[in-house]
C-alpha cells in the first residue's frame, strides 16, 4: 500500500512558477514509478508527466515540455512537479500517481494506476 499527499499549489498569475510535491508513505517508493496527471473544471483527467522508479526516464505531455520538470528524491519518499512560466490553462487540481507496473504504453492512462493523492489546486490568474 502506498498513500500520497500532495502540497505545493496555489494561485499564482501567469508567467509564475509552482513546485509541487507529493510525499509517499510506505518503505517501497523506489519501486513505483509516479506520475502527475491534472483535471480542469468540465474537463477529463490528463497525463501530465511521468518518471521512472530510478528517475533516469521522464516524459511529458507536449503542453508542459519545456516548462514543466519532474524530479523525485527516493531518499525522501517525495515526488516533485517544478512549474515554471505558468499559463491560465494550466490551471487544474493535480494528482500525483504510482504504480509499479507503468509502461510508455500505459503510463498516459489514469485507469493503470493503482495509488492517487487528493488532489493540490492550481490557479493561474491572467
Amino acid at each position: 500500500q502506498v498513500q500520497l499527499v500532495e502540497s505545493g499549489g496555489g494561485l499564482v498569475q501567469a508567467g509564475g512558477s509552482l513546485r509541487l510535491s507529493c510525499a509517499a508513505s510506505g518503505r517501497t517508493f523506489s519501486s513505483y514509478d509516479m506520475a502527475w496527471f491534472r483535471q480542469a473544471p468540465g474537463k477529463e483527467r490528463e497525463f501530465v508527466s511521468r518518471i521512472t522508479r530510478s528517475g533516469i526516464s521522464k516524459y511529458y505531455t507536449d503542453s508542459v515540455k519545456g516548462r514543466f520538470t519532474i524530479s523525485r528524491d527516493n531518499a525522501k519518499n517525495t515526488v516533485y512537479l517544478q512549474m515554471n512560466n505558468l499559463q491560465p490553462e494550466d490551471t487544474a487540481v493535480y494528482y500525483c500517481a504510482a504504480d509499479p507496473r507503468i509502461t510508455i504504453a500505459t503510463m498516459y492512462r489514469g485507469d493503470r494506476y493503482d495509488y492517487w493523492g487528493q488532489g493540490t489546486q492550481v490557479t493561474v490568474s491572467s
